[in-house]
């Protein structure tokens, strides 16, 4: 007489976890009989499929479970924000979290007056989005210069190998502008957003000029920042995805 065997002495054999031998029994790759509340497993059909004589013999663990691709959804914003913020205010920078698409996912951590001023007009609002855009579409490395003249670094943050945000830090000179360049700079931006020329040319006098030790720390800082998010991230994704599991197995369960 054949063995029955039951949903654990099955994964065992096939080692596989519990979703995965009910969804086997469920698309036929094994039958199964319900005997009360429990399944039971024909231990010679078992057998026939692990020598590879029942059509298709892969087995899908649950490292190869369908979940959705990881996202910027799955990073723990409310910790991203703790960082980011404790970060901005040690390197004395402007930080933000960019979607890919260069959409702010938090607000801004420190952002200089200079900054605050500009993001007061509407146009000057517009313009820095673009700035965005511009930042969060860039590679790592090196810095970039925003619509208004300051200085940004920006490093990735990733899930699953796949960045899905960007950490963005700035709003500094590498090197200090000249007085007439600045002047004549300030006054053209003052009149294309509608702000007022002097303040906001005391704001800029307020920005600062990173030496060649900041500019490396401020590298250094900002990688092992966003990585530091990219693994906070891929620990809550993965206790997501053992969560949908779970919730997957106790809706399969007789």
């Amino acid at each position: 007489m054949d063995e029955l065997l039951t949903v654990n002495q099955v994964r065992a054999l096939l080692k596989v976890d519990r979703l995965t031998v009910y969804r086997m029994q469920k698309d036929g790759r094994l039958n199964g009989v319900k005997i009360g509340h429990e399944w039971r497993f024909s231990r010679h059909e078992v057998d026939t499929f692990l020598a590879g004589k029942l059509g298709d013999s892969s087995i899908p663990g649950e490292a190869s479970m369908q979940l959705p691709p990881a996202s910027e959804g799955d990073l723990p914003m409310h910790c991203v924000e703790l960082i980011q913020q404790v970060f901005a205010d040690v390197a004395g920078v402007g930080v933000v979290t960019l979607s890919l698409d260069g959409e702010p996912l938090n607000e801004m951590s420190n952002p200089c007056k200079f900054c605050r001023l500009m993001l007061s007009s509407p146009s000057g609002l517009r313009a820095c989005a673009g700035s965005w855009r511009a930042l969060a579409s860039r590679p790592a490395g090196g810095f970039a210069t925003c619509h208004a003249g300051l200085q940004y670094a920006v490093s990735p943050i990733e899930l699953d190998g796949r960045p899905v945000a960007r950490l963005v830090a700035g709003q500094f000179y590498l090197d200090a502008p000249s007085e007439g360049e600045e002047s004549a700079h300030i006054d053209r931006l003052a009149q294309k957003h509608g702000l007022d020329h002097t303040t906001l040319g005391r704001a800029a006098a307020e920005i600062h000029v990173l030496d060649e030790r900041e500019k490396d720390q401020m590298q250094r800082w900002l990688k092992h920042v966003s990585l530091t998010i990219s693994s906070m991230g891929h620990e809550r994704a993965e206790l997501v995805g053992r969560l949908r599991s779970i919730a997957a197995i106790t809706a399969l369960a007789p």
